[in-house]
């Protein structure tokens, strides 16, 4: 996908999937292939794996690969497929990068590294590299609340006008005068994508271009229809889903993400219910709340409401 088709149509809910595992630990790439039509179906936008929601960071090298393969394979150019290419790691980054653009994806998402805390200076460098390495489009991931440093705007900036293929970025950043400089400073071309659930909407109104928000895992349609509503200039209507998901938005984060998310879709019966060490499902408390959620959702059927 060039520059110019990756902006025309990487916009409105891109979902970020879960990575579905079997009982024994192992990767479930069946399931995810099948969670993958599910969300074309359903009318999702794109498809986003390994990123926060992807538990990246639970999966080997190898697997990481696999999930990404698996994925552009099952969407078959449906809708772009975006994987997270990012990781603490500089070459791992560089590797998984370069390996998504061989692959076919549509572009790539790199998060801002964890644990290391890097300077301005250093993720100016870090980032610069990996899109001078590739052609691939590149939406970076500024996720402060995981990474412990928050991507400045001016650093952002300065990637956008050096790199001509790094085009957006997915901010999961609270700070909402932030994402408005971010357009401001970049330009209104820029793919602007909220990751923090309760500002998809609002992020819609000052000029982004969508979302990639966990809750489509479980009501993709719903989440897919905010955007369609806005586009098609029906505001009252992308104001009342935004408000209409609000409770489901806030249940499935009273825990770290994944944990409520997989809880749920194995209540739907769309996963086994499972995460790896030293990620682990809700208490059985918050377990009840999800289900009694759900449940007033009208998610969880006769045929799928147990865990697989």
């Amino acid at each position: 996908m060039s520059i110019a088709e990756a902006k025309e149509r990487l916009r409105g809910s891109i979902a970020p999937i879960v990575t579905p595992f079997l009982e024994n630990d192992e990767v479930d790439y069946k399931t995810l292939e099948q969670l993958i039509h599910w969300h074309i179906e359903s009318g999702s936008h794109g498809i986003s794996v390994t990123g926060t929601t992807g538990e990246p960071s639970s999966l080997t090298l190898q697997e990481r690969e696999k999930v990404m393969e698996t994925a552009i394979q099952a969407a078959k150019g449906r809708v772009p497929v975006v994987p997270g290419t990012g990781s603490t790691n500089h070459a791992e980054t560089l590797h998984l990068t370069k390996l998504a653009q061989e692959m076919g994806a549509d572009a790539a998402m790199v998060i801002v590294p964890y644990y290391n805390r890097p300077s301005q200076h250093a993720l100016y460098k870090h980032f610069k590299t990996i899109a001078d390495a590739v052609d691939i489009p590149i939406i970076v991931y500024n996720i402060p609340g995981r990474t412990a440093v928050n991507l400045e705007v001016k650093t952002l900036s300065r990637l956008k006008e050096d790199c001509p293929n790094i085009i957006g970025v997915k901010e999961s950043n609270k700070d909402f005068e932030h994402v408005n400089r971010v357009l401001l400073a970049c330009g209104r071309d820029f793919l602007l994508f909220s990751g923090i659930e309760l500002l998809c909407y609002p992020m819609l109104a000052i000029g982004g271009a969508g979302y990639i928000s966990a809750t489509a895992n479980v009501a993709p349609e719903k989440v897919a229809e905010v955007y369609n509503a806005w586009i098609a200039g029906d505001v009252k209507r992308a104001q009342d889903l935004h408000y209409e998901l609000m409770p489901l938005n806030d249940v499935l984060f009273k825990d770290t993400n994944p944990a409520p998310l997989k809880a749920a879709l194995g209540m739907m019966g769309k996963i086994y219910p499972k995460l790896r060490l030293p990620m682990d499902l809700p208490s059985p408390e918050l377990q009840q709340e999800i289900r009694a959620v759900l449940e007033g959702y009208g998610l969880l059927s006769k045929a799928g409401s147990g865990e697989r």
